[in-house]
């Protein structure tokens, strides 16, 4: 199936594995190859999807402005075409804030979400967020996707033995369409789900690496107004942590996970 044709979209999705479906999302300006050590782990158990959204890797880039909305429901809607139901979500960084949507929007999707180095809204709510956001933006209108890619290497991999990693950034985000991840990061500012995030029902993990661009005070912030949800530390790591700590994050997914499973089966004994 690489690629799935849905309503003003084909989205590109890698697939692996059996069982209980399982969504990764990836971050913006990146794709699918966010997960590529951490899939086949998960897929030893699970039915692994990893679609790339619309304007990023191998799918399609329509016109128009994007958005967090608009990715979610590219994703519901290839779930939809696919029969899922009850999928567990998994989304790093932009693909957290399409967790977060989805499971607002469509409970009876998602299962489970785990939010990697991610929020429910990305808004300049000080000074200094401001002029990251004004800065990311005159970077990518003027440098273009390789000026930002050069700018963000050092920061996502800072250690010397980290320079395979540095260069992977360099070839995955900087040759993304100009336009289409303009469009996408300003598609990204300014949303906001907080206010819904306590009509979330199912249990939620979030993990934040040690050196995440969010503190983890901000992450426990919003965890404390969700239902049923835990905060866990991944421990020298930086804000793509699946690349970083591939195997420290497949086992807290997987963790998690089975303690969702194993509630579902307990509840399925009682009833």
């Amino acid at each position: 199936m690489p690629m799935l044709p849905l309503d003003g979209v084909s989205l590109h999705c890698d697939t692996a594995g059996d069982g209980t479906p399982v969504l990764l999302l990836h971050g913006l300006g990146s794709s699918g190859r966010d997960w590529e050590f951490v899939t086949p782990r998960l897929a030893a158990h699970h039915r692994v999807l990893v679609p790339d959204a619309r304007g990023h890797g191998r799918s399609e880039t329509p016109p128009g402005p994007y958005g967090v909305p608009l990715f979610s429901r590219d994703i519901a809607a290839l779930c939809d075409a696919l029969g899922l139901e009850q999928v567990h979500v998994v989304g790093l960084s932009m693909g957290g804030m399409m967790g977060f949507q989805l499971a607002v929007d469509r409970p009876d999707l998602v299962r489970s979400l785990v939010v990697v180095n991610s929020g429910p809204e990305l808004k300049a709510r000080t000074l200094r967020r401001k002029l990251a956001f004004a800065t990311r933006l005159l970077v990518l209108r003027f440098l273009g996707p390789m000026g930002m890619a050069k700018m963000l290497a050092p920061r996502l991999f800072p250690k010397p033995e980290q320079a395979d990693l540095r260069q992977r950034v360099l070839d995955t985000f900087g040759h993304n369409d100009p336009d289409a991840y303009l469009r996408a990061t300003r598609g990204l500012l300014g949303w906001s789900v907080l206010e819904r995030v306590k009509d979330i029902s199912c249990p939620v993990l979030v993990l934040h690496s040690e050196r995440d661009y969010t503190t983890l005070s901000e992450k426990q912030a919003y965890v404390d107004l969700l239902r049923d949800a835990r905060l866990q530390v991944l421990s020298d790591s930086g804000h793509a942590a699946p690349l970083d700590q591939p195997e420290r994050l497949a086992e807290a997914v997987e963790a998690f996970l089975r303690e969702v499973e194993g509630r579902s089966q307990a509840m399925q004994a009682l009833g």
